[in-house]
């Protein structure tokens, strides 16, 4: 949990940590310490370590995949700007309190906002913006509930995966039942993960990104 609150520090950071550019988006720097750190907590995420990465061609698409996040994080925030999307004191306040919490102690908490570049108020700031841009990727990328029928036809045709994830029951019915719940979970979350790649396509398609060499 620390690690995703430390993360969010890091992606948040925001012109102070400038220095050489990784890359531009629609000409607001991303700066290469901001992505060196954010690529630490990107491999950390999931259980690697910088130094474990023997392998030069790994090692840059790791690299890679870590700053097309940091693109997409700007995109969305510069289209929650577009949009007037406001996030009230009041939710920014709740939220950062959450995170403080999450680390047991105020004084671990302020630590670590300075150790990313922080005071409270200018976190209290880049909160507000990263939770503008979480609301207006869910505005664009929503998808409408599933029919009956197109649930019915999905489970017909992953039967066979989907009833390896189902609770053992000898009631034909209830497995029928569970079939169709996880069916149309399953289905939900296939057209979210595509509207949610289609957002970052179309914001990529209108936007002006360039990355150094």
């Amino acid at each position: 949990m620390r690690s995703v609150l430390l993360c969010l520090l890091l992606v948040m950071a925001g012109p102070s940590w400038a220095d050489v550019p990784a890359a531009r988006v629609n000409g607001v720097e991303i700066g290469l310490t901001r992505l060196e750190r954010y690529f630490s907590e990107y491999l950390d995420a999931q259980g690697r370590a910088v130094t474990s990465i023997r392998n030069p061609g790994l090692y840059k698409r790791l690299r890679d995949q870590a700053l097309d996040e940091l693109i997409d994080k700007e995109l969305l925030w510069q289209e929650a700007r577009r949009q007037g999307i406001v996030i009230s004191d009041e939710q920014v306040s709740a939220h950062v309190g959450e995170v403080e919490a999450a680390f047991g102690s105020p004084a671990i908490f302020e630590r670590r906002l300075a150790q990313a570049g922080f005071d409270r108020a200018q976190y209290s700031e880049y909160t507000r913006r990263d939770m503008a841009a979480q609301q207006v990727y869910a505005q664009l990328s929503a998808v409408e509930a599933p029919s009956q029928a197109e649930v019915q036809a999905f489970y017909d045709a992953n039967q066979e995966r989907l009833q390896g994830a189902q609770n053992q029951n000898d009631n034909p019915s209830v497995i029928h039942e569970q079939g169709l719940a996880l069916a149309r979970a399953a289905l939900v979350d296939q057209r979210q993960a595509q509207a949610r790649q289609s957002v970052r396509q179309r914001l990529r398609a209108s936007a002006t990104v360039e990355i150094a060499d």
